[in-house]
């Protein structure tokens, strides 16, 4: 028997993920507090200045700088001035010539005011601006403190938290307005989980014991050694039906309950996870002739058990059924890195397109049919494996492997 290809090695899972990446500076966050802080101050800002402008102009226009002085000196004199330097002193000076120096002086002292005037005003300025961007950043803490509230409970909500409520007082504005939705679409949503959740479990009785007691009925007259064999052939036919429609039943009442989030979690090894996946479908790759290999390193998460087999079980069934005959392998693989437990399962067989890789895990469906009337399964596998996942806060990626079959790569969190 000729050597089996050595399956290619998956692609490392980015370690970088955009939806929980965060900023350099968290506290440059263009949030709405500090849009609003920026807003206040600047038109503060903008005011100040204009306030500014117009009160130099009406100053300089008050003071004339530059124009002469209302009065002439006739006669010369001497001149004695400890502000205006450049004025002859302890000497005569021509009536002209004093003329001069004096508008010259007033005028340098006109300047000098205005010039101190701006500089006081500027120093002003940048002191209540300062106030008055703390000033509105705290007004904007306050007016958005329903929305702070409304988030928290949000945040809540999503942990599945169903019974918190924002319940906010206060005016009956455009917030309370919000709240008050928020609030009414939580009322409805807990009572449509709730519903479901009281189906899923009248489901689980009602459609469990028909088919237990069909089982049972079955089993009893194919015990019967009298049985004609067009009987015994027939009951075994509604027999595999019968247990057919249990997983169906099965498959469709995990599913409902994997699309939440898990609440109570313990400590899971993948490893060992998928080992007892191997162990259960090891019977069946015999048979078919198909290899199971790969290293199975120790990966702890946080999560159910029961559940997270259910993944490995599919996904390793899979491989299995719809592998080639003889020579055919499936490599099972569990390791931890960048933080993520990773169980990788690959598999020779038909080749996958990479365009039809999508509707593996849609329910009922396989590769360009249904899968209804498969005897490989019931068509739940790969949406039940991709519902787990996500209630464990981890994804399942699934890539054509190079001479056919699948590499299907689940993540989860340590």
């Amino acid at each position: 028997m000729a050597a089996s290809p050595a399956p290619p090695a998956a692609p490392p899972k980015p370690t970088w993920d955009p939806r929980k990446a965060e900023p350099p500076f968290p506290w440059l966050r263009p949030t709405i507090r500090i849009r609003l802080t920026l807003l206040y101050g600047g038109m503060f800002l903008i005011a100040g200045i204009l306030l500014l402008s117009i009160i130099y102009l009406l100053a300089a226009q008050a003071l004339n700088v530059g124009s002469d002085l209302p009065f002439r000196i006739e006669g010369g004199s001497k001149v004695s001035s400890q502000t205006c330097h450049n004025l002859p002193t302890g000497t005569p000076i021509p009536a002209d010539q004093l003329n001069s120096s004096l508008n010259d002086c007033v005028n340098q002292m006109r300047q000098d005011a205005l010039d101190n005037l701006l500089s006081r005003s500027l120093l002003a300025l940048l002191g209540l601006a300062v106030i008055a961007f703390a000033f509105g950043y705290a007004m904007a803490g306050r007016v958005l403190s329903p929305l702070g509230r409304i988030t928290r409970t949000a945040r809540r909500v999503a942990g599945t938290d169903l019974t918190r409520r924002i319940e906010l007082d206060g005016p009956d504005d455009e917030l309370k307005e919000l709240s008050d939705t928020f609030d009414e679409m939580l009322d409805r949503l807990e009572r449509a989980f709730t519903a479901q959740q009281r189906f899923v479990g009248n489901a689980s009785h009602e459609l469990r014991t028909p088919l237990a007691i069909n089982r049972t009925l079955l089993e009893v007259h194919l015990s019967d050694p009298g049985a004609p064999p067009e009987l015994q052939q027939l009951g075994k036919t509604l027999l595999a039906t019968n247990e057919r429609s249990e997983q169906l039943v099965e498959g469709l009442l995990l599913l409902a309950r994997s699309d939440n989030q898990i609440v109570e979690r313990k400590p899971v090894d993948l490893a060992e996870v998928a080992n007892r996946a191997v162990d259960q479908v090891r019977a069946e790759a015999d048979a078919k002739g198909v290899e199971i290999r790969g290293e199975r390193g120790l990966a702890v998460v946080q999560g159910n058990g029961v559940l997270l087999e259910r993944i490995a079980l599919n996904l390793v069934q899979n491989a299995v059924r719809y592998n080639v005959k003889d020579e055919g392998w499936v490599e099972v693989t569990t390791e931890a890195q960048h933080g993520q437990a990773v169980l990788v399962v690959s598999n020779t067989g038909p080749v996958v397109p990479a365009y039809e890789i999508d509707n593996l895990f849609e329910p009922f469906r396989r590769l360009r049919t249904e899968r209804t009337g498969s005897d490989k399964g019931v068509g739940l596998g790969l949406s039940i494996a991709r519902s787990v996942a996500r209630a464990h806060g981890g994804r399942i990626i699934a890539e054509p492997r190079e001479g056919g079959g699948l590499v299907m790569r689940v993540t989860l969190p340590l």
